[in-house]
Parts: C-alpha cells; structure tokens; sequence
C-alpha cells in the first residue's frame, strides 16, 4: 500500500531524478515510523481511553 502511495505522489508531483525520489522514500519511512508509533500508542492506551469514555457516557447519561 505504501509502495503504491508513494508511486502515485512521485506521478503528481513529476519527481524523476534519483534525489528526488531519495527524499520520497525518507518521507515515506518517516510516516510509516509515525503510523507504528500511534498504533502503538492506541494499543498501549486503548483501555484506559475506553474506560474514560465509558465514564464520560455514564455521567451524561446519569445527568
């Protein structure tokens, strides 16, 4: 998936030199590295944002 966005970004934007597509490719790890830590992070937390949402509901629906 990320090999077909990065395909489809290099088509619009009309990058065909070597440094070009060097950068494409650091951009594109830098943004799998930011999705692996949110996904970690939601995983990590997920629990504990459940329950806060839980208790949120609860108290509006108690009032």
């Amino acid at each position: 998936m990320i090999t077909l966005l990065a395909a489809r970004i290099r088509m619009l934007m009309g990058w065909h030199d070597s440094e070009n597509g060097q950068a494409l490719i650091e951009y594109s790890l830098i943004m799998c590295l930011i999705v692996i830590v949110v996904l970690v992070t939601l995983i990590v937390l997920g629990n504990q944002v459940r329950n806060t949402y839980c208790n949120i509901q609860g108290a509006v629906i108690g009032a």
